[in-house]
């Protein structure tokens, strides 16, 4: 038993051989983008060769370096055992419609959950979507500090006021702005717009509408590792459901990217109206 819990834990010296493959396909992709031709899944979603190639060479390296883990993948089936100590959570391109069109918000994500499906740790990589840079690459390792482009993101003073939000780009007109007088912002990449509390020094909050664990992972690892969560309209905190691992459907409404109070401030400022 002993020999087994030292050998089921994510050494770091593979996750940054994991970490250097998102980033090369996630340029990759962005080399392919140019002449990209894009189908539809059987929901009308997008779908590219890039986003199955992604898929297929991430999944094949986790399986290589962390056999014990589960993979939980926008573009492939697999089977989820709770027992397993770790879930990692793939989105070989967030924004694929957007990608398809040819703009850069999208990116190549990837959650760590841990065996109470908290998210501890993420990868993500925007070939297109730098700050004042090319791109744009997170790492949070479990335990570790979180880095965009090899420095350290410390954590931005926090101020009370809501000026400036991002919000989602879907079902918009289900929201009530009329108590809102701030700035809102938008982009089509879920992990992108998730993460901006944290990377963007003006944004104190994001809205998204309800989406699928993997949408949502990586970024939620990033935000809770600043003191951020994930909260639905009702309050209460987002959290990796048998539904959303399982039965990989989406959570159960739009939620709020925000600290606790500062989360409730903007649930009673801009409701939710299903």
């Amino acid at each position: 038993m002993v020999q087994e819990m030292t050998a089921n834990k994510l050494e770091i010296s593979k996750l940054e051989s994991l970490y250097s493959l998102v980033i090369d396909l996630s340029r990759y992709a962005r080399v392919k983008q140019k002449n990209i031709k894009k189908s539809y899944k059987s929901d009308g979603s997008v779908l590219t060769e890039t986003d199955l190639y992604i898929s297929n060479e991430i999944s094949k390296k986790i399986k290589k370096l962390f056999p014990f883990a589960n993979i939980i993948s926008e573009e492939e089936e697999s089977t989820f055992d709770p027992e397993k100590d770790f879930t990692f959570i793939l989105d070989p391109i967030d924004g694929t419609d957007v990608y398809s069109q040819g703009f850069p918000s999208f990116a190549t994500a990837l959650g760590i959950l841990d065996k109470n499906r908290n998210p501890i740790g993420a990868i993500i990589a925007a070939p297109r979507f730098g700050l004042g840079e090319e791109e744009m690459n997170i790492r949070l390792f479990p335990g570790s500090g979180c880095f965009l482009n090899e420095e350290e993101i410390m954590p931005k003073e926090e101020r009370d006021e809501i000026k400036q939000i991002m919000m989602t780009s879907h079902e918009i007109y289900k929201y009530d702005f009329s108590r809102f007088h701030g700035k809102v912002r938008t982009m089509g990449s879920s992990i992108l717009h998730i993460l901006s509390p944290v990377i963007f020094s003006e944004i104190d909050a994001a809205v998204t509408q309800s989406c699928y664990a993997w949408d949502i992972a990586a970024s939620h690892a990033v935000l809770k590792h600043f003191g951020f969560d994930l909260f639905y309209a009702d309050g209460k905190r987002l959290e990796y459901s048998d539904e959303m691992l399982i039965g990989r459907r989406k959570c159960r409404t739009t939620f709020y990217a925000a600290g606790k109070e500062k989360a409730e401030k903007l649930i009673s400022l801009i409701p939710f109206r299903p």
